[in-house]
């Protein structure tokens, strides 16, 4: 069993299963062997989103393998990852991700995070036919390229915007402005450019509509010209510590309003922690929520509350919808194989093209770019120290309260 925190993971990897080098593929070589290849963001700027990837994994192969492993094609097979760190450099993982095919000669891949580096590393397994399935990437623009090979877990996230701009309308009638701040990266412009979208659609006026590029450490021009425009909502978008940055300085140059969104910011508890009592009250929507309560799903996990009761006891705190998509991933990615009935890059392909089940996730069922299907994704919000779910109703604990 892991640690009570992810980082442990790190140091457990190569007993455990989860190995990091090409010598240590061969440590499983005379059984049969379900191998996947992962090239992960385990340092840079995507660290925090990678180790979560790595994490959640290594819980899931332990059980896994401690149930004597998968059955495919009336056999049994050990499952095994193969990792390597990326450095969060698109280029880098792009090469590694051919690696895992040319060297390693892993069955499948699995995606690293994030939009703009799935895309990288779908080209790859489209250019070798090898199955890829990605976890934490949600945007259209990755699945209208054509890709045949390319699976994701995420529904698209322009449900999120529609959802969302609805609930608050709905919560708050004299909502009537929003200021859209999101950062020049394929998932959080895309986000933006939705929310945007959905607001003028909905009667809002959108009174500031920016990109900032990746790397920036000074938001005040965005935030200042912001506060002079007085919306009722701010919608910011980006990664952890674009979000953390944004948010102290909001603080600082006195940016207020009712309503303050950071997507995904909340979802993570690094961000939480990072900003104490100024993340209360923030919003976010998110894909996953272990409050969901589904039941007779496929995998080492039948329930969502057995997997949280995994997780919470594997590291001590919550889940989130990395640990929850990634995790799923990989029950879709066996379940893809046993169907198949063997690890045949075409076969397996064709099996998850097929794919139409109920995982502790959710349910799982690709169209036909290769997408999870839409569904109702949860509105969450920080009140205090706890994340509550606001939407959909049928999960809900707790109302919008607005920022003071």
């Amino acid at each position: 069993m892991l640690g009570k925190s992810w980082k442990s993971a790190v140091a457990a990897t190569a007993a455990a299963g989860l190995v990091s080098s090409a010598a240590a593929v061969s440590a499983l070589a005379a059984e049969e062997v379900l191998r996947i290849g992962a090239p992960l963001a385990l340092t840079g700027g995507l660290a925090d989103e990678g180790k979560k990837q790595e994490a959640v994994w290594q819980l899931w192969l332990d059980k896994v393998n401690a149930d004597g492993g998968v059955e495919v094609g009336g056999r049994t097979m050990k499952v095994e990852f193969v990792q390597y760190d990326y450095q969060t450099d698109g280029k880098r993982a792009g090469q590694l991700a051919e690696k895992l095919i040319t060297d390693d000669e892993v069955d499948v891949l699995m995606a690293p995070f994030g939009s703009g580096h799935t895309k990288i590393v779908a080209a790859v397994a489209e250019r070798y036919q090898v199955p890829l399935i990605a976890c934490v990437a949600s945007s259209v623009s990755v699945y209208d390229q054509g890709f045949q090979y390319l699976f994701g877990t995420l529904a698209p996230n322009t449900g999120m915007t529609e959802s969302m701009t609805a609930y608050f309308k709905e919560k708050m009638p004299e909502l009537r402005s929003v200021a859209v701040y999101g950062r020049d990266d394929v998932f959080p412009k895309a986000m933006a450019s939705a929310l945007a979208d959905s607001a003028k659609s909905a009667g809002l006026e959108v009174t500031y509509n920016e990109l900032y590029a990746v790397g920036t450490m000074d938001h005040s021009a965005a935030m200042s010209a912001i506060k002079a425009a007085e919306p009722d909502w701010v919608y910011m978008t980006g990664y952890t510590q674009d979000l953390i940055l944004g948010r102290k300085q909001m603080q600082d140059l006195g940016v207020e309003a009712p309503i303050i969104t950071m997507v995904t910011g909340p979802a993570y508890r690094e961000f939480t922690e990072g900003l104490g009592e100024l993340a209360d009250g923030v919003t976010s929507s998110t894909w996953w929520h272990h409050a969901t309560a589904y039941e007779g799903a496929v995998g080492p996990w039948e329930t969502t509350a057995a997997f949280y009761a995994d997780f919470l006891e594997a590291f001590g705190t919550d889940p989130d919808y990395v640990h929850g998509s990634c995790a799923a991933a990989a029950d879709v990615l066996v379940n893809a194989v046993q169907t198949a009935g063997s690890t045949d890059k075409q076969a397996v392909r064709d099996a998850l093209a097929a794919t139409e089940i109920l995982t502790f996730y959710g349910p799982i069922d690709f169209g036909e770019n290769g997408m999870n299907q839409g569904r109702e994704m949860p509105i969450i919000q920080v009140h205090g120290e706890e994340i509550k779910v606001l939407y959909p109703a049928a999960i809900a604990d707790a109302d919008l309260k607005m920022i003071d």
